[in-house]
């Protein structure tokens, strides 16, 4: 038997029981669910918020919830976010949104979705193993480093795409080809980088189902042009025709800086934690790593230093195909003729979860077990005093730490990237600055314009324009 052709998921004596292990990757969807809304909410109730992004996709949700273009006035005044990345699947949050206007709402979206992962690669995971092992693997992949590293980035449209891969593999597995590119299929409207993944998707269908299922072998093929053209059509039209440059601004980060050559110690790591830790290199073994093959592509031949590591939200995409790749190879290992290849592959189910487990104690989930986590701090007590100064609907500049605290009440742009706007208020977090250099910073954004210093505590400043 190769590695392309199906075989059965589930020895006679590793069979799933009926009951509550049949439940059990609900039930884990769950409790993952509650881990991840608890890291990022509390997080940014902390005023902790590590990048720009949750504020831009608050007021892009906010806007489809106006039924409006989604415009973020953080990447510039008025500026279309679909000229930026094309990511239309996250109207799908605007209804809650309308219910809950805040940035939480998108955070707990993130946490849902991402645990709803959880299910297809727990339900594979025991179909092909049994109740011990499965239920090892899924919950190995909810802690999984790649997963932390997304929920502790406050908010990014990928936690869609994370889930579809999850189902549409634990279709390839189950040999239904059709449903398998089904969830393939609308990855291009999460991100324009995931066409490609779309293709690869259905490179895995074609080679599983060709000897087999001809029909489903076409369609597969089908899927793959799919897949690629929408991601043409994204870069080279769609993008562009939002784009207020007539371009595509993430070309550079492709073309510029060290060079697909450089930084081959970061890539080595990134590709040896891809691997190691969550399979222990057994997902070498399934071709469905052929799906990890697009993502990698891209990030490892960009001269863009950040997209080569282990940090952000870059590899959480990632997660679900090693996990259903070590899925897919162990049990052929467990019947392999080298006695020690079988014994290691029997004990990697818990050997990954007991290494997710111990690697948790220095990712962000850690930070649940202190209760310190849960209490107000003085630097987010005073961020909410300062803050307070400012009056709804009021025009702001401002960076990371204020800027998603202020997007569901005002109209906030990113500092120094008004373009001719003056605001009411300017407010930024730095702790080192004086009132002096405070007030010099904003004269030099805007020379004609006076401001005051209206609040300032804990690094926290709000100034308000005078004149």
């Amino acid at each position: 038997m190769t590695l392309t052709e199906r075989r059965p998921l589930a020895t006679p004596d590793a069979a799933p029981r009926p009951g509550l292990p049949a439940r059990a990757p609900y039930l884990l969807a769950a409790l993952f669910g509650v881990l991840y809304a608890l890291m990022s909410v509390v997080r940014h109730l902390r005023y902790e918020t590590r990048s720009w992004d949750l504020g831009i996709f608050d007021q892009v949700v906010a806007s489809y919830a106006r039924l409006e273009a989604p415009v973020s006035d953080l990447k510039g005044p008025g500026f279309n976010i679909l000229g930026d990345h094309f990511s239309p699947v996250t109207a799908l949050i605007a209804p809650f949104y309308k219910l809950f206007p805040t940035p939480v709402t998108l955070l707990v979206a993130q946490a849902a979705l991402l645990a709803v992962s959880v299910v297809p690669v727990t339900r594979a995971a025991r179909r092909a193993l049994g109740d011990g092992a499965g239920l090892a693997v899924g919950a190995a992949y909810g802690l999984s480093w790649g997963l932390q590293r997304a929920v502790d980035f406050d908010f990014h449209e990928i936690c869609f795409a994370v889930p579809l891969v999850a189902f549409s593999l634990e279709a390839v597995l189950r040999g239904r080809w059709y449903v398998a590119l089904a969830w393939a299929l609308p990855l291009g409207l999460v991100k324009e980088d995931l066409g490609p993944t779309t293709a690869a998707i259905a490179l895995v269908v074609l080679l599983r189902a060709r000897h087999t299922d001809r029909r489903a072998a076409g369609a597969a093929l089908g899927a793959a042009v799919f897949g690629l053209a929408l991601c043409a059509l994204t870069l080279t039209v769609l993008i562009p025709a939002f784009n207020g440059a007539g371009g595509y601004d993430y070309w550079s980060k492709m073309g510029d800086g060290a060079g697909p050559l450089a930084g081959w110690d970061t890539k080595t790591r990134t590709l040896l934690w891809l691997v190691l830790p969550t399979t222990g290199l057994l997902a070498l073994r399934s071709p469905l790593l052929i799906a990890a093959i697009p993502t990698l592509g891209w990030r490892l031949t960009s001269g863009y230093e950040y997209y080569w590591g282990t940090d952000w939200h870059y590899s959480a995409v990632l997660m679900p195909i090693v996990s259903l790749a070590l899925v897919d190879a162990l049990p052929r290992l467990r019947d392999d003729a080298r006695p020690w290849l079988r014994a290691y592959a029997r004990h990697i189910p818990v050997a990954a979860l007991a290494v997710a487990l111990a690697l948790s104690t220095a990712l962000p989930i850690a930070a649940l077990t202190h209760w310190d986590t849960y209490r107000p701090t003085p630097t987010s007590k005073a961020g909410a005093r300062v803050l307070s100064v400012i009056p709804d609907g009021a025009t702001v500049e401002a960076d990371v730490r204020p800027s998603a605290h202020l997007t569901q009440r005002c109209r906030v742009f990113w500092v120094g990237n008004t373009r001719g706007i003056v605001p009411d208020y300017i407010t930024i977090y730095d702790p080192n600055v004086d009132r002096e250099a405070m007030l010099k910073y904003a004269k030099g954004l805007h020379p004609d314009s006076e401001f005051a210093v209206r609040a300032a505590e804990a690094g926290f400043w709000v100034l308000q324009r005078t004149r």
